[in-house]
C-alpha cells in the first residue's frame, strides 16, 4: 500500500492531480478541502494517500492532512459510501463542518451533496455519531485561499470550477449556475469551487 507521497505538483484539475515523485507521475484524486491548501504548480508537496485496488483499476486518493485521510477512511467504511461519494462529502464539508453536522445530527448539511437524500443523510449521521467522537476536540485548520484582486476570473478558471462540480456529481446546468452566482474579480478556480459548494442548497 502507498501511504504517503512527496513530490512536485505538476497538474491540478479538481478532483484530479498529477504528482512527480522522482520521475514517476502519480495520478491522484482529492477532495476540494485538499485542493484549497495546495501550493502553486511546480512546488514540492507531501500528501497522505489511500489506495483502492479494484479488478479494473488501482486508485490513489490524496489528502494534505492525515486527519482528512482518516475521516475519508471512516466514510468509506459506511454502508453505501464509496470513494466518489466520500470525496463529494469532503468537498462540500470540511472536517470540522462534518463533525459539527454529526454532533447536531444536521441532515441539511449533507443533503446539499449530490447523491445524498434525506434518508441517506439521516443514516450516515447516525452511523458516524459514534465513529467521530475522537474528532470533536480537534482544532480547525481549514482556511480559504485569499482571492487576488484586479482582473476578472479567466474563462479557464470558470470552466475548471464548473468541470470540478460536474465531476463531483452536480448536473452541468446546476454547476454553471452555482459558479456564476459566486464569481467575482480575481478568484481562483479553487475559491470559485469553494464558494459555489457553499451556495448550493
Amino acid at each position: 500500500m502507498i501511504g504517503r507521497l512527496t513530490g512536485i505538483l505538476l497538474e491540478k484539475q479538481p478532483p484530479h492531480l498529477l504528482l512527480d515523485v522522482q520521475g514517476v507521475g502519480y495520478e491522484l484524486d482529492a477532495p476540494m478541502s485538499t485542493f484549497y491548501k495546495f501550493p502553486a504548480l511546480g512546488q514540492l508537496v507531501t500528501l497522505h494517500t489511500h489506495m483502492v485496488v479494484r479488478e479494473d483499476a488501482q486508485l490513489l486518493y490524496a489528502f494534505v492532512e492525515k486527519r482528512e485521510r482518516d475521516i475519508f477512511r471512516e466514510l468509506i467504511r459506511l454502508n453505501g459510501v464509496g470513494p466518489k461519494l466520500a470525496l463529494a462529502l469532503m468537498s462540500g464539508l470540511d472536517v470540522d463542518e462534518l463533525v459539527r453536522a454529526v454532533q447536531a445530527q444536521d441532515t441539511s448539511a449533507l443533503v446539499r451533496v449530490p447523491g445524498v437524500g434525506k434518508k441517506t443523510a439521516e443514516r450516515l449521521l447516525i452511523e458516524l455519531r459514534d465513529r467521530l467522537k475522537a474528532w470533536e476536540a480537534l482544532p480547525g485548520t481549514f482556511k480559504p485561499l485569499a482571492s487576488e484582486g484586479g482582473v476578472q476570473a479567466p474563462a479557464s478558471q470558470t470552466s475548471d470550477a464548473v468541470s470540478a462540480l460536474i465531476s463531483l456529481g452536480y448536473k452541468p446546468q446546476e454547476a454553471s449556475r452555482a459558479v456564476a452566482a459566486v464569481e467575482e474579480d480575481g478568484m481562483s478556480s479553487e475559491e470559485l469551487i469553494r464558494r459555489a459548494l457553499k451556495g448550493i442548497v
